[in-house]
């Protein structure tokens, strides 16, 4: 196995044993037998190792990604994007097992450095595989450039809200509620309005 290789696995390996975990530079480079100046020589810096990581583990899970397909309305491939992570969130138990562990990772204890940090990495792999989509559409002319960062906020907080509403009891059903408000945050996002 090439070196670049055995760094990525051994990076994967870390993530899949502790989600919270950072990767440290020497960590992942004692973990795949290889000197932190290979490790660098490769990824010049963490963020660009762990970006690597979480591009191959996404393109593992979720090989077809909607977004792709042109044949389909921006609008269309986008709300299927956002579906497609509220349906890792799962729905009644397993959606509140998630957030009970959320609570019990970066709420419950104490705001320590660590938990900040595994905190913000999380966050930055959401926020970049939204700001992926939009990217893709925005190459396509569905949207401008202009503003991505506010976009992908407001995408997450409504996937926050939507992914707490599933795991919450709830009267009415979840799936219309929640497909209205996915179209209602993709037209904002686009600057499109129902008619």
């Amino acid at each position: 196995m090439h070196t670049r290789e055995r760094i990525l696995r051994a990076a994967a390996e870390m993530i899949a044993e502790d989600a919270t975990t950072t990767l440290s530079v020497r960590a992942v480079a004692v973990r795949a037998g290889v000197s932190t100046g290979s490790l660098r020589f490769h990824f010049p810096t963490q963020r660009a190792l762990q970006d690597e990581v979480l591009t191959r583990i996404y393109r593992h899970f979720i090989p077809d990604e909607p977004i792709h397909d042109s044949s389909r309305p921006a609008r269309e491939r986008l709300v299927d994007c956002l579906r497609q992570v509220l349906a890792a969130a799962g729905v009644g138990d397993e959606a509140r097992k998630a957030w009970g562990a959320a609570y019990e990772h970066f709420i419950a204890p104490e705001p320590s450095e660590k938990v900040r940090k595994a905190y913000l990495a999380q966050e930055r792999v959401s926020a970049g595989r939204v700001e992926y989509w939009l990217g893709v559409l925005a190459d396509e002319g569905a949207l401008p450039r202009d503003d991505f960062p506010r976009k992908v906020r407001f995408l997450l907080t409504v996937l926050n809200g939507l992914s707490i509403q599933r795991a919450l009891p709830s009267g009415e059903s979840v799936l219309q509620a929640e497909t209205e408000t996915l179209y209602l945050a993709v037209d904002a996002v686009l600057g499109t309005g129902t008619s």
